[in-house]
């Protein structure tokens, strides 16, 4: 097996967790830290300016920043200030943001399974979808027990330009580190997200341990399994 580099999704997959719960748990926090600071605001009017504001990065073409799309689109939705707007969440996604660690299920297989993969000379990517602050990544990837600097590359909304599941983003990875599609795995828990690198020519592992289909999509991986499984499936790729 020619398998060289190894990108892997973050969140349901090297940290386990349902989407749903834990947006659901961090968003009236996001809400409630903007009050706290003095903005006035309806909560539910604000979560979902938030999810619209998601939307104009998945839809980003590439022309700014996944960052300048959330803000670009959120500054006429709030009485104060991009800058403002921005501390505000910066200061969240530090703080009280760690919180939200209750709606994960973190385990050391994670870890083992990034480790094992550099221990057989593999390169290893964190292809985590890039909706969030650099600091909100750094903290699950902390949550999830995980070394960043096991990673080459981190994405997050300050620097890339597309989001999952256009295969733009992935092309990116691809081009910014010269990899020959035929020599890497895209490891990924949601069937629309992850596996949208196969028609760059990747193979895709899909995990199930959480697994992620809200459009009951039909499922065409190369591999399928547990994070256990994984671990196995590694101990066979490399050197």
């Amino acid at each position: 097996m020619s398998i060289k580099h190894i990108l892997f999704d973050l969140d349901g997959t090297l940290l386990p967790m349902v989407q749903d719960e834990f947006v659901k748990f961090y968003m009236p926090l996001l809400a409630k830290s903007y009050m706290g600071a003095g903005v006035s605001l309806d909560p539910k009017k604000f979560i979902g300016a938030v999810w619209a504001g998601y939307e104009a990065m998945v839809k980003n073409d590439g022309s700014r920043t996944n960052r300048e799309a959330f803000w670009s689109y959120m500054e006429p939705e709030l009485p104060i200030s991009t800058e403002e707007s921005e501390n505000i969440a910066l200061k969240f996604y530090e703080n009280e943001f760690n919180q939200a660690i209750c709606t994960t299920k973190p385990t050391p297989v994670s870890n083992q399974i990034v480790k094992k993969a550099k221990s057989r000379g593999l390169e290893t990517y964190l292809a985590t979808n890039p909706v969030f602050p650099r600091c909100a990544t750094m903290n699950r990837i902390r949550w999830a027990g995980l070394d960043a600097e096991d990673f080459k590359v981190i994405t997050t909304y300050e620097t890339c330009t597309y989001c999952k599941p256009n295969p733009e983003y992935f092309r990116g990875i691809l081009e910014e580190f010269s990899l020959d599609p035929s020599e890497c795995l895209m490891v990924g828990n949601d069937v629309e997200e992850d596996l949208a690198i196969r028609s760059l020519g990747v193979k895709t592992y899909l995990v199930t341990d959480t697994m992620e289909n809200k459009k009951d999509l039909p499922v065409k991986s190369d591999y399928i399994g547990t994070l256990e499984e994984l671990l196995k499936f590694i101990e066979t790729v490399g050197k």
